[in-house]
């Protein structure tokens, strides 16, 4: 099964840019999006639906900001738009769907970069996905969370990590959630098969960024421990230019 998570940063500019028709030559099992920043009815998917995805849509109540959707070849046996708190719930931010014995998890985190309420309000989300996720595991042993995390785990994720030690997606504190994360139970399915590769998934539009690949590996593709060893390839698609992300790609020994 091909896996992708892919911030579009808007669905519909990047479908302007040719993002359909490349699900499409690329023939992947299920795309996750995060910022979609569009209404399900604002948006026409029927060139992907018509080849036989279902969607699903979990979208902020503000119009043109946040929002998730999850295109999967097979349609879901069950799905739930949010985590059940308001305040994630009516930003778009997460949207759940379960294929047999597995749960999919799409998730847009928040970012902290436009001052320090967001940043507290980015630190309440970690502490409460990481309980709804606990609480999840409890009925749903194997689970997928992917998705933009806003957060570069370590020094291999940030090319300049010094600069950057006190900024928003770098810092100590986020750092340390990411630690608790994959110590709870969940594997990093990049670093699952390459444990010091530099690759990265997003480039500030300023300074020719992504041209001279300064970038920051911020969106993650996790699996519980009892799902690694069905990984068999994860890489980041660099040369999709749909949007200031990159793609990242899961191939996982799964069937719906």
């Amino acid at each position: 099964m091909k896996i992708i998570t892919y911030n579009l940063n808007g669905i519909r500019a990047a479908i302007r840019k040719g993002w359909a028709d490349w699900v499409l030559e690329n023939d992947f099992d299920i795309v996750c999006v995060q910022e979609t920043k569009a209404l399900e009815e604002q948006v026409d998917l029927s060139v992907l639906t018509d080849a036989g995805y279902h969607a699903h849509w979990h979208s902020a109540e503000k119009k043109g900001y946040s929002g998730v959707l999850t295109l999967s070849k097979s349609a879901p046996d069950h799905v739930v738009e949010g985590c059940g708190i308001k305040k994630y719930d009516e930003e778009g931010r997460v949207l759940r769907t379960d294929f047999g014995d597995w749960t999919l998890l799409n998730c847009y985190f928040p970012s902290g970069t436009s001052g320090d309420v967001r940043q507290d309000f980015k630190m309440d989300f970690l502490s409460d996905i990481f309980d709804f996720v606990t609480e999840l595991k409890k009925d749903r042993s194997k689970i997928i969370l992917v998705g933009d995390y806003n957060i570069a785990h370590t020094e291999k994720d940030i090319h300049n990590p010094v600069s950057n030690k006190n900024s928003s997606g770098f810092k100590p504190e986020e750092r340390a959630w990411m630690t608790e994360w994959f110590d709870s139970g969940f594997v990093d399915a990049f670093r699952q098969i390459h444990t010091d590769k530099i690759e990265y998934s997003w480039w500030t539009y300023r300074a020719n960024a992504r041209a001279n690949n300064k970038g920051w590996r911020i969106d993650y593709q996790s699996v519980t421990e009892n799902m690694k060893d069905l990984i068999k390839d994860a890489h980041h698609l660099g040369d999709a230019v749909h949007s200031d992300h990159c793609p990242v790609y899961m191939e996982i020994d799964l069937t719906f």
